[in-house]
């Protein structure tokens, strides 16, 4: 009896085990399935041919994966779908496939980071099938959730897009952070690739491609659904069953029965259809088929935006991908970061103290077909080449100068939208100073002249030679000298057509007096002065602005204003108030801004009910990015020193701007100052370390803001001028570190239900807002490594009590 018993439990194993065998060589993945990150026996979820695989891929760092969909049998495992709000994760996270609730991402502590939610349906088993596509599958046979209906950055064969859908770009080929570029499906039947500004999703810079496809007149005859199909076609379908296709019809398509094929936004926003041999005796790479658009350099024109590459940079074409490269005397501001912004070697401000005439403290050098076209600030026409680069010689706010057409363009810092065009036939006058020579860096941008800096000297003495040649070239000479010296005293200043926030753009007292009806409608005060709502002719528009009526200042600052200006003028990021102009005409010293419709965070924290908690931690990461760029992008740092909420503007899409910045006095790039009795801020926000005597550093920006984030998170001020039900509740900072301590997070955000089913980032963002607060400035991280942590990217580990110091108990 006892062997029968064996043979039967043995024979029930044999059965078992080819069945589950075949579930996983099926692609069928069971209810109750997991996998863990890191773990080395656990094999990835393969399709039945095992052409995809779904899991874990280790990235660069040891540490952290990417929860992706792959292909798995080639080598470099090209990911094709991944979750962008949670990658990468840590070694030990998990995800799990549950009857209740879907397909479950949770950290190693177990805390849940994202779910493919079936509802109240019953999840049966999962399926990962040879298109690519992951499947949740309920009990009567139908998907219940597939991850072909939430793209990431490709498509793939079979696969469609239905309108409103979109791809988003990552990062960089090995960040997989949102990036700055989207292909959207638009409503009205239009496919456009366009930019946009991290983190929200709203904030569109500029569209640099659009297919045509919606017609207004005929409903019939506009886009319905983008179309991937079998044999690797991709066209738009119209809801008259024509098709507009995307891929050119003269490129013959290589079989998808010997290829892999996919089509996919990448990191420098070009939109490519790839191959690849399914086959290892083929090419081993990717191969571009076709992409769109034909040049993104010369596409993108946008107000808001850097363009293609970043400011400073400039854009041109290589085998139809955007290569960015700084002009001479520019640097990366990261060398990490190719496609990003790039900074002058020397500043190029207006120092009224610096000895020297500009012809001894610049120079310039010349390049062919470049242009930054929403830069500039002034045009002379018409002018000549001569004029040209002596005009922005001479100008202290000029950066570089485009000569074209007989007209001049100065154009001042930031430079947006940079391209090479050989079909402009212009000049670029690069200006750089003497004493900071500019260094060979690369044959790009071409530079005239053998790439050397163009020599005044020579110049002159060449064109004496030439004067001295003929009488009549002397006199016409003589004739365009006072004609330009004229024109000079003549000529209008105005912004052309380009980004506000790049124009900056002197105004009369008068002229501001008359916008803001004398100063008629205050909309706030603050530490440096007194701000009005006014309205003002901008590119022959009317444009309303904010004026800020600075309070009188004392000798040696007003002695910096100009240079001041100049620095914050230089600041171009999407979360910071954009400077439009200045005033600086006998004692008044007035700047004019952008104006921010929603007014200050100080009003919205106060809103009754509370203002959406997606919206809050959307503008608590968009103001430790704009903190980033002040601390560590700039070229000369700016710590700002009074961060509170009637410091932070909303934009109509609540959009986070920060203001006020610059006015403080200007700290250097790694210099720091040991500050007694003159301490900035306001009360609640002021860092301990203005009240000893020790050094100040943009840490103290980080312990202001770590105020503000829990301001933010519980919209409470940070000191109560009423008790409200208990003492502790008198101080927010004391209050947020009892109430993590205890585990009481619920009482911090005090009924907010849309918090407190956010646990997992209520919790990271209490945590980031107390490790801001330390008392200590040295645990306080940098507002960097803050913003990587706000946004997930970065691990929070439990922080220390945040004033041991002055703690008693």
């Amino acid at each position: 009896m006892a062997y029968l018993c064996i043979q039967l439990i043995f024979f029930f194993f044999l059965f078992l085990f080819p069945i589950s065998a075949l579930s996983q060589k099926n692609g069928i993945v069971p209810e109750g399935s997991t996998l863990t990150a890191g773990e080395k026996s656990a094999s990835p979820w393969l399709s039945p041919s095992g052409d995809f695989a779904f899991g874990f891929q280790q990235v660069q760092d040891k540490d952290l994966f990417l929860f992706s969909i792959w292909y798995h049998k080639i080598p470099d495992k090209t990911v094709v779908w991944f979750v962008n709000s949670t990658n990468p994760v840590l070694r030990g996270s998990t995800v799990k496939l549950d009857a209740q609730t879907g397909l479950v991402l949770r950290d190693p502590r177990g805390i849940q980071l994202w779910s493919a939610n079936v509802g109240s349906n019953q999840l049966v088993h999962g399926f990962m099938n040879d298109t690519g596509n992951f499947v949740l599958q309920g009990s009567d046979g139908s998907p219940l959730w597939e991850s072909f209906r939430h793209p990431a950055d490709t498509i793939l064969p079979y696969q469609d897009l239905e309108t409103g859908d979109s791809l988003r770009s990552r990062q960089s080929a090995t960040n997989f952070s949102p990036g700055r570029f989207y292909l959207r499906f638009l409503d009205d039947g239009n496919l456009v690739l366009a930019t946009r500004s991290a983190p929200t999703n709203v904030d569109d810079e500029a569209e640099y491609y659009n297919s045509s496809t919606s017609d207004s007149t005929d409903a019939l005859n506009s886009g319905y659904q983008v179309t991937f199909d079998g044999r690797g076609d991709m066209y738009i379908r119209k809801r008259n069953d024509q098709r507009t296709p995307l891929n050119p019809v003269s490129i013959p398509l290589p079989p998808v029965s010997e290829n892999y094929h996919r089509a996919t936004i990448d990191f420098d926003g070009v939109f490519a259809h790839y191959y690849h041999p399914r086959t290892s005796t083929g090419n081993p790479n990717w191969t571009m088929l076709w992409s769109i658009p034909d040049n993104i350099c010369t596409n993108i024109r946008g107000e808001k935006g850097s363009g293609a590459c970043g400011f400073n940079s400039v854009c041109h074409l290589e085998l139809r991908r955007p290569v960015c490269a700084c002009p001479e005397g520019y640097v990366l501001l990261d060398t990490n970061d190719k496609y990003g912004s790039c900074k002058p070697n020397s500043s190029l401000v207006c120092d009224e103290v610096e000895e020297g005439s500009a012809e001894n403290l610049y120079d310039f050098v010349v390049a062919s077909d470049i242009d930054w076209p929403l830069s500039d600030f002034e045009q002379i026409n018409p002018s000549n080449e001569t004029i040209c680069g002596e005009a922005c010689l001479q100008d202290c706010f000029c950066a570089v100068a485009i000569f074209r057409d007989n007209s001049c363009w100065k154009k001042k810092l930031p430079l947006s939208n940079g391209r090479v065009d050989t079909s402009l036939q212009s000049k670029a006058f690069i200006k750089y100073r003497k004493r900071d020579a500019p260094p060979v860096l690369q044959t790009f941008p071409p530079v005239l002249a053998g790439s050397k800096p163009k020599n005044r000297g020579t110049v002159i003495l060449v064109g004496s030679v030439l004067l001295g040649s003929s009488f009549l070239v002397f006199v016409a000479t003589a004739c365009l000298g006072f004609y330009f010296i004229y024109y000079k005293k003549k000529v209008i200043t105005h912004p052309n057509t380009g980004a506000l926030n790049t124009n900056l753009r002197y105004f009369a007292y008068k002229e501001l007096a008359e916008a803001t009806n004398e100063f008629n409608e205050e909309l706030g005060r603050g530490s440096f002065g007194t701000v009005y709502k006014g309205d003002l002719q901008i590119r022959s528009k009317n444009t309303t602005v904010a004026v800020k009526k600075l309070y009188r200042m004392d000798q040696e600052a007003d002695k910096e204003f100009r240079a001041e200006v100049e620095t914050i003028g230089q600041t171009n990021h999407k979360n910071l108030v954009g400077l439009l102009g200045f005033c600086d005409e006998g004692q008044h010293r007035l700047l004019v801004y952008e104006y921010m419709s929603h007014g200050t965070l100080a009003r919205l924290l106060l809103n009754n009910p509370k203002t959406s908690w997606s919206i809050r931690t959307q503008i608590a990461i968009g103001i430790a990015r704009g903190l980033v760029y002040l601390h560590e992008e700039c070229s000369t740092q700016i710590i700002h020193c009074d961060i509170k909420p009637q410091n932070i503007l909303l934009d109509e899409y609540f959009n986070a701007r920060i203001s006020d910045f610059g006015l403080a006095k200007l700290l250097m790039i790694n210099q720091s100052r040991s500050i007694t009795g003159n301490i900035r801020g306001t009360k609640g926000y002021v860092a301990p370390e203005w009240f000893r005597s020790t050094q100040v550093n943009s840490k103290v920006d980080v312990y202001s803001f770590g105020v503000l984030l829990l301001e933010i998170i519980s919209c409470r001020k940070c000191v109560e001028d009423i008790e409200i039900g208990h003492a502790e509740f008198f101080i927010l900072t004391d209050w947020a570190w009892d109430c993590f301590q205890e585990g009481r997070l619920d009482a911090f955000v005090e009924n907010d239900l849309e918090a407190l089913n956010d646990m997992m980032v209520l919790e990271r963002f209490v945590m980031v807002g107390i490790w801001c607060i330390q008392e200590n400035s040295s645990l306080r991280p940098t507002m960097r490594k803050v913003s990587l942590m706000l946004e997930g990217i970065a691990e929070v580990t439990v922080p220390p009590c945040p004033y041991p110091f002055s703690t008693t108990g």
